[in-house]
């Protein structure tokens, strides 16, 4: 398009300003401290869980072999009981009691390794107990400060969300009534550039962003009638003329 009212073009430069906003406040919302925080402790998190399954498999793992070991020396225990109280009831042959003296010897070194065993188990259990016990109470306390964090970006997000959509709702009413065609090539041109599409110009110079407008560039400006709408020859931003 090549002319829209003056009135309109000036108004645009409130759209941008509107515009520019929404981006401030969508980039304040995407980088919100309290997503990386959040980020880092799920992930912190997420490994403590994977720990505390790996040591919940541990205990039970060890927890079962304490049971086995515990069941080898009561099994030796019984045995050497019963071949004592035959040996102290001195029924058999002297040959048989010198055989149950013997056994019971065998039964006693076999019992002291056993219970050796036994208690290498038990100190292994009570290892992995202590450690799942302090990796359930991090992830307690992760867990906590997720849920706090959690809060703190709900609310953050319902304060950004409530100033969006106030801008937006603004935005509508300073564009309803311009110029269809100066909105539209507005629109555009933003889409191109990655949100500017309009830039305030007074007394030749740019405002709030400098752009470098050559001679010839300056003199067809100047020549220019009011209601046309001004594109820089580098950028393609509409340039709204303010007065001096």
């Amino acid at each position: 398009m090549s002319t829209a009212p003056v009135a309109d073009q000036q108004a645009l430069l409130a759209v941008q300003e509107l515009d520019t906003k929404l981006a401030k406040l969508a980039h304040q919302r995407a980088a919100h401290p309290t997503l990386e925080t959040l980020a880092e402790l799920e992930a912190r998190a997420a490994d403590l869980d994977r720990s505390r399954m790996e040591h919940s498999v541990l205990v039970s793992d060890t927890s079962r072999e304490l049971r086995k070991a515990e069941g080898d020396v009561e099994q030796v225990r019984n045995r050497a009981d019963r071949d004592r109280s035959h040996l102290e009831a001195g029924s058999g042959s002297p040959k048989d009691l010198q055989a149950l003296s013997q056994e019971l010897e065998s039964l006693g070194r076999r019992q002291q390794d056993l219970e050796e065993v036994e208690l290498e188990v038990m100190e292994r259990l009570e290892t992995a107990e202590t450690e799942q016990a302090a990796i359930t109470a991090q992830l307690q306390a992760i867990t906590e400060d997720i849920t706090r964090v959690t809060a703190e970006r709900d609310t953050a997000f319902d304060q950004l969300d409530a100033e969006i959509q106030q801008v937006r709702t603004d935005r509508e009413a300073a564009v309803a009534g311009l110029d269809a065609g100066l909105v539209a090539l507005y629109e555009r041109i933003r889409s191109q550039t990655g949100g500017l599409g309009v830039v305030a110009l007074r007394g030749g110079h740019t405002v709030g962003i400098q752009l470098p407008l050559s001679l010839t560039e300056q003199a067809a400006i100047n020549d220019a009638p009011p209601e046309q709408v001004l594109r820089s020859e580098d950028y393609g931003y509409i340039l709204v003329r303010l007065p001096e």
